[in-house]
């Protein structure tokens, strides 16, 4: 409506309502604007679109693989760091200063004395080289924690060579305190003991039987040797179910006379899942990787963009629509979602001048190229996963084949005698049978002196004295003792009475016959013959100290 119009209808009174005519647009009248939609794509652009969300997903991908990466790769070393340190510290705990040592002992002896509290890794003494005599102090590294923990307690004090041996920690021990601590707390949760000194003819059940009499033990582990199956180091852990039968356990049977042996035993000072925390910590699948950064990024392409409008889903899903697909780049395998929600693989392409599995020849074979070619390492398994044809498949675990019977080995003539022995033993009597502690300890001792070999090992004393030692005895004692049996081997052994520059020195001589008989022959022939104006003392030896090389008895 121009101005003059609107003039007059003000002029004359006329209302909105009342107006009539035509109405005229001006320049800066708001015209009715209709909505705007999108074109519809042709083939080429549709191309073009699906392109650009491969190239998207592809960078999505990438940006997510290299962030499940960098978080894998701090969490691996903050583990190594934790588990670097928990190493050190056990390291620590391992070991012992013994000092005040007198200056005549040496190695050998100390580790006889400090054996038994566990396995010793090495023992460092401290030698001058002017004196050429050690310092009178030395380090003792253990196996384990618990035999240093043991030896400290018991063996601080104690008189050696004449002197009261001083035991205690190295001086870089408070560093470690607060992993201590830390492992300590651990343990405590634990009702384990450790028994050290054991018997190497007992076996787990034995050592159970024996500790029972104090509460019921919910796990009895020995240490095993690797070289010799089914036989122990001497040592073992054991688990109650209550504080208090631990407590009576080592309390009671600490310094116990079992099997000529003395048992140490003492509290477990390391949780027992030490070794799980100590190990590396495992690298991420690379499958699961892939698969976990396919799905993570088209989640998030899903909730940024949105679903595609219902027209490009038809005209995808319809069989006359085939988009040529961008091939991947060079060097790079870009996992995919297929149909089902299978995950699949592009192959990879090779990059130009390297090598790969299928260039490579087999062994033995010359090849042409001139770069070494070098295999890529095998994808390692992913629990539950598998890959077929290209495809990552999520399947369920297969169950696992029951174990092949395997039938009983032979038994010996002393075995079947032992099985025919506790067989005639009635039903009754084995199930309803009751073990103390006495009683059980009175059964291993009669089961040790049941399982002691016969000794094959004869000592001859007062045969000789240290001044008639040459290089021709050793042939002539085997001469004149292989006149009753076969003689294995003969050893010369030259024992001082004392400490002192002119203690009296003896000399034994140990041979070692094939058979038992052959020795006790001996024996009865050679015990209180006169020879070289000497009465000659033939007797048995005891073979269990024979082959540890202990000759002092």
């Amino acid at each position: 409506m121009n101005l003059k119009l609107r003039y007059l209808c003000i002029v004359e009174g006329i209302t909105q309502d009342e107006q009539c005519g035509t109405t005229l647009l001006g320049p800066a009248a708001k015209q009715d604007v209709k909505k705007f939609s999108l074109p519809r794509l042709n083939r080429t652009q549709d191309d073009l679109l699906a392109r650009c969300k491969k190239y998207a997903m592809e960078q999505s991908i990438k940006t997510v693989l290299v962030k499940q990466t960098i978080a894998h790769q701090q969490q691996q070393k903050e583990n190594f760091q934790t588990a670097l340190q928990i190493h050190q510290t056990i390291d620590l705990m391992c070991r012992i200063y013994v000092g005040s040592i007198n200056f005549e002992i040496k190695e050998d002896t100390i580790r006889q004395a400090f054996t038994p509290f566990g396995p010793i890794k090495s023992v460092n003494l401290s030698w001058d080289p002017i004196t050429n005599k050690h310092k009178g102090f030395a380090f003792i590294e253990y196996d384990i924690p618990e035999a240093a923990q043991l030896s400290l307690e018991q063996m601080n004090g104690v008189m050696m060579g004449g002197r009261n041996i001083k035991v205690g920690r190295p001086s870089n021990m408070p560093q470690a305190q607060p992993i201590i601590e830390k492992l300590a707390a651990e343990a405590h949760s634990f009702n384990r003991i450790y028994v050290s000194s054991i018997h190497t003819d007992l076996t787990e059940n034995d050592v159970r039987s024996v500790f029972e009499a104090f509460g019921k033990i919910s796990k009895c582990q020995l240490a095993t040797e690797s070289a010799k199956p089914g036989r122990h180091r001497g040592y073992g852990y054991l688990e109650y179910e209550t504080p208090q039968a631990a407590v009576d356990g080592v309390s009671s049977m600490n310094l116990f006379d079992l099997g000529g042996q003395y048992l140490r035993v003492g509290k477990a000072i390391t949780p027992p899942n030490i070794s799980m925390a100590m190990a590396t910590p495992a690298t991420m699948p690379t499958a699961a990787a892939v698969a976990a950064a396919a799905v993570t990024a088209k989640i998030t392409a899903m909730e940024v963009t949105g679903q595609d409008k219902p027209r490009q889903d038809k005209e995808k899903d319809s069989p006359t629509h085939e988009p040529k697909m961008k091939p991947p780049p060079i060097g790079l395998a870009v996992p995919t979602l297929g149909p089902g929600g299978i995950i699949q693989t592009t192959p990879v392409v090779p990059l130009p001048g390297v090598a790969t599995q299928d260039s490579i020849p087999p062994p033995g074979l010359a090849t042409s190229v001139g770069i070494m070619p070098v295999s890529a390492p095998p994808m390692p398994p992913v629990a539950g996963m598998k890959h077929e044809s290209g495809h990552l498949i999520v399947v369920a675990p297969e169950p696992q084949k029951p174990p092949v019977p395997v039938g009983p080995p032979e038994l010996t003539e002393t075995q079947k005698n032992l099985v025919e022995e506790e067989a005639s033993q009635t039903l009754d009597q084995q199930e309803n049978i009751t073990i103390s502690g006495s009683n059980a300890r009175h059964m291993m001792m009669q089961k040790l002196m049941r399982q002691k070999q016969e000794s094959c090992v004869m000592v001859l004393r007062n045969m000789v004295g240290p001044e008639d030692l040459d290089e021709h005895l050793e042939s002539e004692v085997t001469e004149e003792c292989g006149l009753y049996g076969s003689v294995k081997r003969v050893v010369i052994y030259q024992e001082r009475q004392g400490e002192e520059d002119d203690a009296e020195v003896i000399v034994k001589l140990f041979v070692e016959f094939v058979k038992t008989s052959e020795m006790q022959a001996a024996i009865g022939a050679l015990n209180g013959r006169f020879f070289a104006g000497r009465v000659v003392r033939a007797q048995k030896y005891d073979e269990d100290m024979y082959e540890a090389n202990d000759l002092s008895g």
